[in-house]
């Protein structure tokens, strides 16, 4: 049996000590660490790679489930891999172990409060952005590309496909500005 250990935090600039640290405290003999958005399983190799190497008897930890997952969706996703190698979960800051009955229930409760946080986060940000939009504050990305250099080849009878190998640009966004322009 061995006992791997995962860490994750979302951005660069945050640090991974603290979970590695509890983890190892844990008996972690093998840690895996990222830094990536938790929202997906997708583009997480660590993760990927622990999952790959789990054996019958293995135990994964993690110091709460929302390292592990942020969504029911993923969640479940790794809980039927784990299963079906046989092997064990558990959290060091949560009362979580998948050998028995009460980690398994609290598992899935921790589960739905991640995925309600993220949409709650979601929420917020976008009712924030709403709010700006009304009181004009807020207006989108600053656009990258100068609109009357595109108007000014399309008048010097440039095709698109031109003005933006020229530009560096897609066509799609000559295209944009030629019709929003017209």
């Amino acid at each position: 049996m061995t006992i791997y250990g995962y860490a994750r935090v979302s951005t660069t600039d945050q640090d991974l000590t603290i979970q590695e640290q509890a983890l190892q405290a844990a008996g972690c003999q093998v840690i895996r660490s990222e830094k990536v958005s938790g929202t997906s399983t997708a583009g997480r190799k660590e993760l990927q790679t622990l999952l790959a190497f789990l054996q019958a008897g293995d135990v994964l930890v993690v110091t709460r489930i929302d390292r592990l997952a942020r969504s029911i969706a993923d969640l479940q996703t790794i809980m039927h891999t784990l299963k079906d190698k046989g092997a064990a979960l558990r959290c060091t800051e949560q009362p979580v172990d998948t050998t028995t009955a009460a980690g398994k229930a609290f598992l899935d409760m921790l589960g739905v409060f991640a995925e309600f946080e993220t949409n709650l986060r979601r929420e917020r940000q976008l009712e924030g952005i709403k709010a700006a939009k009304e009181r004009g504050i807020y207006t989108g990305r600053k656009s990258t590309i100068d609109s009357e250099q595109v108007r000014q080849l399309k008048g010097e009878g440039i095709g698109p496909a031109e003005i933006a190998k020229r530009l560096g640009i897609g066509r799609a966004s000559v295209y944009r500005i030629l019709s929003a322009g017209s």
